[in-house]
């Protein structure tokens, strides 16, 4: 009898640690998107420019100091980094965040580009405003122009800082998302906004400036390497960040977050643990044509780069692939010659298309049975462009 009750209530305990653990699996399996303070935010793949979460995303808000992701992207793709750049009298003493310019003082543009994105300096930003727009609304006009090339349809600058100097200086998450990615391609931008401390020229002074990085995520969250910190009054506190683990980097935009550090941690977090990058092919990869398509022997297509993008488990079979081709017959003459994409499709969305490259197995011109001189010299070339010279 003993023994039998020993084995109920061992029996008991056992059913009871599978029920508490049971519900804990499921909610890992099925957790929804991260819980955050923010009034909106947004998470992206850098790589291949999906969001991944969005909330309220769309909404036209006052972006602060992220603004300056712009300034510093825009001036890095048409300035030169090693220019000297004289501060203007405008730039002395604008309001806010400060590297304490003086007027007429010296520094490269890059120097001042690292006061912009690590101590958010204003000053710094009206200098680099003037110097590569010729005045800040000059600058201002690059900026929209570059926000309109990147896709950012529902963002609007009205100066280079973004202190709240009208109602039309706006944008919204998932446009600042879109723009935090493409800056995050530009290395001198990322090495620029992954550094936590940086000495620059100070004309006049004993010592250098020793600028600290803001954004606090650099020593709080593993991999943390960017982007920009922000606040005003009316904007209250914004961030950009971003991480990179494992090769994949991710960004999120919280605007109107009153527990930022933890909003972006959540949100980095959840995207790293619910979406994995899928190869889906490889450079080089030989792709059998459909059957529309007639390839003559010794040809075979192949991709001209690899295709990889970030999905759930259960969203894979949702990708399709279609072949899209110039022509119908495909021969040995086209050596190197594109014609065609394999084109991928997510659900009703394309993401992403790979050139695909005729290629000949034994070349034309090492055949004994090759026509004439001239079509020697037409294949050695269009070997020399297919093979050295790779799209």
């Amino acid at each position: 009898m003993r023994v039998r009750k020993r084995l109920c209530g061992v029996l008991v305990v056992f059913l009871f640690i599978q029920l508490l653990l049971l519900p804990v699996a499921e909610v890992r399996a099925n957790a929804g998107p991260p819980n955050i303070s923010a009034e909106s935010a947004a998470l992206i793949d850098v790589a291949s420019g999906r969001i991944l979460y969005s909330k309220n995303g769309d909404k036209k808000m006052r972006i602060a100091s992220l603004t300056k992701t712009m300034t510093a992207i825009v001036a890095i793709e048409m300035g030169q980094l090693k220019d000297e750049v004289t501060v203007p009298p405008e730039a002395v003493g604008v309001e806010g965040s400060s590297i304490y310019l003086k007027k007429n003082e010296k520094l490269t543009l890059e120097e001042l580009l690292y006061g912009l994105m690590l101590r958010s300096g204003n000053d710094a930003a009206v200098t680099v405003a003037t110097h590569v727009g010729g005045s800040v609304p000059g600058f201002v006009y690059l900026m929209n122009e570059k926000a309109a090339l990147i896709g950012m349809t529902h963002t609007n600058f009205t100066n280079p800082h973004g202190l709240d100097d009208s109602n039309m200086h706006y944008s919204t998450a998932e446009d600042m998302a879109l723009l935090s990615a493409y800056a995050l391609r530009n290395p001198v931008f990322r090495q620029i906004v992954s550094t936590k401390v940086k000495d620059i020229s100070w004309e006049g002074e004993e010592y250098n400036r020793r600028l600290l990085n803001k954004n606090k995520l650099l020593h709080l969250y593993n991999g943390a390497d960017g982007v920009k910190t922000g606040y005003t009054k009316l904007a209250k506190r914004c961030l950009a960040s971003s991480a990179t683990r494992d090769g994949r980097q991710l960004a999120a935009i919280t605007l109107n977050a009153p527990d930022d550090w933890n909003d972006s941690a959540e949100m980095l977090d959840w995207g790293f643990r619910h979406f994995a990058m899928k190869e889906f092919v490889q450079y080089g990869e030989t792709i059998q044509p459909e059957p529309a398509v007639t390839l003559k022997e010794g040809v075979q297509l192949v991709t001209t780069n690899a295709f990889r993008y970030p999905l759930k488990p259960e969203e894979i079979p949702d990708v399709t692939k279609r072949m899209v081709m110039s022509e119908s017959v495909v021969t040995e003459k086209m050596n190197g010659q594109i014609i065609g994409f394999l084109q991928f499709h997510f659900r009703d969305q394309m993401i992403g298309q790979v050139p695909l490259k005729v290629q000949v197995d034994t070349p034309t011109w090492a055949n004994t049975n090759a026509d004439t001189g001239a079509d020697f010299w037409q294949q050695f070339w269009n070997l020399m462009a297919g093979g050295l010279f790779r799209a």
